[in-house]
């Protein structure tokens, strides 16, 4: 079924796969939270859902189509990658702490690292790729854009999250969309991006982001928006200047 719907329409595949990452992972934020242990049933959903999606590529040979492969690009093109390093500071600037017991602490960390596979999979290879070959400008921006927007489902995910860091949230995630749309685009590799993605959303389990001060938040958004945005950018403006030869 799966191989018949994708065939017949990648876009519609894609945007199977983000409403019932988007539906299922929802659902297990709450039924752990039920059940009182932090991202149990989130940890076993997101184990099943990365396990079918990497089943399903591998199965229809389409792990290297979408990403799954070594970088191409050399580390000196890639600036070494040291803007993505950069991001990850932005996570020690609130304050570390460990909010939960450790057993909680582990299935998190363990459940981000799932996100991190799952949603540049979903964004940057599905969806990104299924409208690629109609207008790459249009890729880039929707695989982005959806990618950001798709944030905002913490605010009625049972979260406990406020408006601004959701809000926060989904413009620093729309310039991170870009960024590793950019990365792949250039390495034709998602594995750095997975990586990346998953530390990130790893570190996010320390971080005393969410109860700290308006202006606290503030400043580590606009930071993420300028590093991810602007080597974005730079991204670009290299693959563009590689096209035309200079």
């Amino acid at each position: 079924m799966l191989k018949k719907l994708y065939h017949k329409s990648p876009l519609a595949f894609a945007i199977l796969w983000i409403v019932a990452y988007c539906v299922l992972m929802s659902v297990g934020d709450g039924l752990s939270e039920m059940l009182g242990v932090e991202k149990l049933i989130t940890l076993i959903i997101g184990l099943l859902l990365s396990a079918v999606l990497l089943l399903f590529l591998k199965k229809n040979r389409l792990t290297v189509a979408l990403g799954l492969c070594r970088p191409k690009a050399s580390f000196r093109s890639m600036l070494f990658y040291v803007p993505v390093l950069l991001m990850f500071a932005s996570n020690l600037w609130p304050g570390l702490a460990i909010p939960m017991s450790t057993t909680e602490a582990v299935f998190s960390v363990l459940s981000m690292l799932c996100v991190g596979f799952l949603e540049e999979i979903i964004f940057r290879g599905l969806l990104f790729e299924a409208m690629r070959k109609d207008s790459l400008t249009a890729a880039v921006i929707v695989s982005s854009v959806t990618f950001g927007i798709g944030h905002i489902i913490n605010l009625i995910n049972g979260s406990g999250a406020e408006l601004l860091p959701n809000l926060l949230q989904v413009v620093y995630a729309t310039a991170a969309g870009f960024m590793f749309v950019m990365i792949y685009l250039k390495s034709q590799s998602l594995v750095f991006c997975i990586v990346a993605h998953g530390i990130f959303n790893g570190l996010g389990v320390f971080t005393e982001y969410a109860s700290a001060s308006a202006a606290v938040q503030i400043v580590p958004a606009l930071y993420l928006t300028v590093v991810t945005g602007g080597y974005a950018l730079y991204l670009a403006l290299s693959m563009k200047r590689s096209n035309r030869g200079e």
